[in-house]
């Protein structure tokens, strides 16, 4: 047996950081493989015994596996399951003769990497090598970014401690590998797509693929080709696309906005969710879809319904699942850790700045503040504040702008007068302040009916003159 030579050329002296384990029960023809490895720059060990080498396999320090696959004692196959056992991402290369390359072929069915015949190049081995230890590299950097997207986007990156977001954790723990789909609702800025992924992240659907689309940045005709796709040829300058949910087969698609979705795409979007099937435009077939949907809005659906502009049927297919997010300024316990969280994320992007930390007065501010933009705002707020502080501490002068909160008490109308129906229109919203924004809980104390409150809400009254 032989290894064929072939002209040498050096590789990158980064290779040295690879030790290659080289298994023959022929001392010399480890030597020769080990020898012309290390003439390529990599850091190579021959053995003729295998049972030494077991030992070594032990090792973190062996990176790649190259053995006879016929060997007295222990073979080549015990050598790979042993490598196998303790470190299942190394790889191992098998050498064989040429009768026994049904052998051969059983390791590759065991985990071998690759096999070579003898005689074989030794460019041959490098390259099948480097393939393997490159794409080693790439499986090991996937799951650390994996791991690292987990982490970001699990409900341990949700922050707050209320018993509001007490209540949202709950819920998604409960639902997450649930296959019905998720309507989430709050106020811009809520965290309503951090939701969403969190969802996705802690489901049993976090190796696939979450995809989000704003429904409202689009026209309706480009939204439904993003959506279910189009054949080559469908319109003018399409090549063919699968679209979103198929993109999205067997993972999440967000559907962000979809109070603003048209209706001829809502009742595209129904038959979606009641068949599992999705029809491109300009395809005469369907095909079948395995997508989650989570669906989130800053809008009234029930009001939109009542408006007739979004279908009813629609509805109650999201309405199975309804996540409703806290406003800020009925959570205000959290704003502490929030703010802490958000300053901790604008250091890391600005290095440079000075600021360390809140000052109590600055926290007060915060406190204090009525946040209609949520925690969006608040982000922003301490973005600027990480930016243009001067000193180690934020004060209250780095945070300009910032309103008290909303009044406790019913709203005083300073002795003006005005038209019953705005004092009915101040006094509802005020009530529904109350109930951290749950109309079915403000209508109950005020004594009327949902459709009487939202009415009371709605109505614009001008001041007389």
């Amino acid at each position: 047996m032989r290894v064929v030579p072939s002209p040498g050329h050096s590789l990158p002296s980064a290779r040295m950081t690879y030790k290659v384990l080289v298994v023959d029960d022929k001392l010399d023809m480890a030597e020769t493989v080990a020898d012309g490895l290390r003439d390529r720059g990599w850091d190579a060990t021959a053995r003729a015994s295998s049972r030494e080498a077991l030992l070594l396999l032990a090792d973190d320090d062996v990176d790649a596996l190259v053995t006879d696959l016929r060997m007295p004692d222990v073979d080549g196959l015990a050598l790979l399951a042993a490598s196998k056992r303790t470190h299942p991402a190394r790889p191992v290369i098998i050498m064989t003769a040429y009768g026994n390359v049904d052998s051969a072929v059983e390791s590759i069915r065991q985990g071998a990497h690759h096999y070579l015949l003898k005689p074989f190049k030794l460019d041959e081995l490098v390259l099948f090598l480097e393939r393997a230890l490159d794409e080693r590299r790439v499986r090991s950097e996937a799951r650390a970014l994996r791991a690292v997207l987990a982490e970001r986007f699990s409900l341990g990156s949700i922050v707050g401690k209320s018993a509001a977001m007490q209540g949202v954790y709950d819920v998604i723990e409960r639902v997450k590998n649930a296959s019905a789909a998720v309507l989430v609702v709050g106020e811009t800025g809520t965290g309503k797509g951090l939701v969403a992924r969190a969802i996705h992240t802690e489901s049993e659907r976090n190796g696939r693929a979450f995809v989000s689309i704003n429904c409202a940045s689009l026209p309706e005709a480009l939204l439904e080709s993003e959506l279910f796709g189009h054949t080559k040829g469908a319109f003018t300058g399409a090549t063919g696309s699968p679209g979103l949910f198929a993109a999205a087969d067997g993972g999440t698609l967000l559907l962000d906005e979809i109070g603003e979705m048209a209706p001829a795409l809502q009742a595209k979007l129904l038959h979606v969710l009641e068949s599992g099937t999705v029809r491109a435009i300009g395809a005469t077939k369907e095909r079948a879809v395995d997508t989650r949907i989570v669906a989130a809005t800053h809008r009234d659906l029930r009001e939109l319904v009542r408006a007739g502009r979004f279908r009813e049927d629609l509805f109650y297919r999201l309405d199975v699942i309804t996540l409703a997010l806290p406003a800020l300024r009925h959570r205000r316990e959290d704003i502490p850790l929030l703010a802490e969280h958000l300053l901790a994320q604008s250091k890391a992007r600005n290095a440079a700045s000075r600021v360390v930390g809140w000052s109590r007065a600055a926290m007060e501010v915060l406190l204090d503040h009525a946040w209609p933009g949520n925690v969006r705002e608040l982000a922003h707020v301490t973005e600027r504040a990480v930016l243009l502080g001067r000193t180690e501490q934020i004060e209250a002068a780095d945070v300009p702008g910032l309103s008290g909160r909303p009044p406790r008490l019913p709203p005083v109308f300073d002795g003006a007068i005005v038209p019953i129906r705005e004092v009915e229109r101040r006094y509802a919203a005020w009530a529904l302040d109350q109930m951290a924004g749950n109309k079915t809980r403000a209508a109950e104390r005020l004594g009327v009916d949902v459709k009487t409150l939202s009415k009371w809400l709605s109505e614009d009254v001008k001041p007389t003159s």
